[in-house]
């Protein structure tokens, strides 16, 4: 029975040496291995090169005059410490190959170098190479399965249509663009599409573009070389070239600033990446997934939003319904969340009580999944063992009731009804944020604890 090994990925080479019949010889012979090469005639055009570019490997000559090789090597090493590097000299002494070790030289070859003995050495690094992209890519695998589950729950309609609009647009390399609320789990399905697409096993880059601020966005996506702005040290990659031959998530896309907008969408048309502070630009192979809770139509109509890119972006859209328009998933995506926190208690079969279904299921969910989330880990610290009950919830959802009790009346509600309800519905938008509760409703922070104490005050009477 034999096995089949998977091809190597082929290398991008840098080779830097002075004599020209050898520069001439890597120029025909390196392609016919399978590789790139750029070759440079001595160490300065060499180091000028890696600074504007990034290399898998650099064969450098030992002895070229001016910059020898140790010193291309030293600078290969401080602008891209991945580069590996190969010697190529006609003079081997012990000194030097100390010196080289120091910066991660994988090998010496002497002059005149066996073609065969070339290709084995190259073919070795990129082994390395591609072990490493895979341990990186299963690193991050592995993170996403802790963080969270990519499993999409739920068997609402709108859940089974979530599931096959991925099933057909999965395949293929069409922009997606996701729709809905914040916290409504517009990630999860990004990498659903990731997962089930030919690009599952390459990297999944997910980057929030409203946390990034303004002036740092640019280098995040797309890289800077060195020396392009005050803190530049070294040349940096960006995202979309990490996350080359797979997917990139831009979530929270509606918070691009305009000038951003322009530079994305000449990548998503023409798959050109330009580094901040480099005149040239290369080629990219990424998937993009966008995702926003913010109506881009009215950013467009206000001007805040390039309309060009809104329908370049938006070949094909999913939207993702909010909690409460699905509350009949709420008890399986609660045992879900809650056996990511227990995972011992996968075997018992009532892990919330009625009550507490209840309790969840009548909630508004403004934070959506990522909120019920935090009230299912709040739940696993007070309770030890299953049944969770009301009053392992938070507090908040112990005052309900009052709330319900005020909605459902026939009675009219007062002004003072109506504004208890709003204070408590923005403390728990902001999960028991007082402050950012306050801002929110254009009240001190004492009007908002005087009104809390009226609120308590009527809970005792009632």
């Amino acid at each position: 029975m034999s096995i089949t090994k998977k091809p190597l990925s082929p290398l991008k080479i840098l080779f830097a040496d002075d004599e020209p019949s050898l520069q001439e010889l890597m120029r025909m012979e390196l392609p016919q291995m399978g590789h790139t090469v750029t070759v440079c005639p001595d160490g300065y055009t060499a180091v000028a090169t890696l600074e504007k570019e990034q290399f898998d490997c650099i064969l450098v000559d030992l002895d070229m005059p001016g910059m020898n090789g140790i010193q291309v090597i030293e600078r290969a090493h401080t602008l891209a410490p991945e580069t590996e590097a190969i010697v190529l000299t006609g003079k081997q002494t012990l000194e030097s190959a100390i010196e080289a070790l120091r910066f991660g030289v994988v090998d010496y070859l002497s002059k005149p170098c066996r073609l065969a003995d070339l290709d084995l050495l190259l073919s070795r690094v990129a082994a390395r190479r591609d072990l490493r992209k895979q341990y990186v890519t299963l690193q991050r695998q592995s993170k996403a399965t802790r963080d969270e589950s990519s499993k999409l729950v739920g068997k609402h309609a709108s859940m089974q249509i979530i599931q096959k609009l991925i099933g057909k647009v999965a395949p293929t390399n069409s922009t997606v663009l996701i729709r809905g609320e914040t916290g409504c789990g517009k990630e999860l399905v990004a990498r659903a599409v990731h997962q089930q697409s030919m690009r599952n096993g390459k990297p999944f880059i997910a980057i929030n573009c409203g946390a990034l601020p303004e002036n740092l966005i640019e280098s995040e996506l797309f890289g800077h070389r060195k020396g392009a702005f005050t803190g530049a040290d070294s040349q940096r990659q960006g995202l979309f070239e990490i996350a080359s031959s797979g997917t990139i998530f831009l979530d929270e896309i509606g918070e691009l600033p305009l000038s951003m907008q322009a530079k994305l969408l000449r990548v998503l048309e023409s798959g050109d990446v330009r580094r901040v502070g480099d005149n040239e630009a290369f080629k990219v192979d990424v998937r993009v997934v966008c995702a926003t809770h913010r109506d881009l139509e009215a950013m467009v109509e206000a001007g805040s939003f390039r309309e060009d890119l809104m329908f370049r972006i938006n070949t094909f859209e999913i939207h993702v319904p909010s909690l409460r328009e699905r509350v009949e998933d709420i008890e399986s995506l609660a045992r879900h969340i809650y056996l990511r926190f227990r995972p011992e208690h996968s075997g018992i079969q009532e892990i919330f009580s009625r009550e507490a279904l209840n309790t969840l299921e009548s909630h508004r969910w403004p934070g959506n999944v990522r909120e019920l989330a935090n009230v299912i880990e709040h739940a696993t610290i007070l309770c030890d063992t299953p049944p969770i009950l009301p009053e392992h919830l938070p507090k908040h959802f112990n005052d309900r009731k009052l709330r319900k009790d005020l909605r459902t009346s026939s009675v009219p509600m007062s002004l003072k009804e109506v504004e208890l309800i709003a204070i408590q519905e923005a403390i728990t938008r902001h999960q028991g944020n007082k402050n950012a509760a306050s801002e929110e409703l254009g009240i001190s922070l004492k009007t908002l604890y005087n009104k809390l104490a009226l609120l308590e005050s009527s809970k005792k009477a009632a």
